[in-house]
């Protein structure tokens, strides 16, 4: 099992999320719980969740994001992927949700 790691940077309006390890129901709670409280330090035009360093993401961890979209919505703050990987792509597009997220530029 590989843990989950957080760590947050906060500039010029982002507030950007780096995620490491596995993201699933062991995992998803610390990870929203730890969103919520970065967005609730100030208001952010924008919300990056750097997922490259996510190993494994399972349903819950899909149904996080989606719920941390729906969280940074409500605080007028974008949500943008960054770091996405062949196997994350896949698995928006098998589960249809590759058009639900904006991908953060280089």
């Amino acid at each position: 099992m590989d843990a989950l790691r957080l760590s947050t940077v906060r500039c010029d309006g982002t507030v950007t999320v780096t995620v490491a390890g596995e993201l699933d129901i062991a995992t998803t709670g610390h990870l929203r719980a730890h969103v919520a409280h970065a967005l609730a330090n100030g208001r952010w035009s924008r919300l990056v969740l750097d997922v490259s360093g996510v190993s494994f993401i399972g349903a819950d961890g899909l149904g996080v994001m989606i719920a941390l979209q729906r969280l940074a919505h409500s605080q007028h703050t974008a949500l943008y992927l960054a770091g996405v990987t062949p196997n994350l792509l896949r698995l928006l597009k098998i589960t249809h949700l590759e058009g639900h997220f904006r991908c953060a530029g280089p």
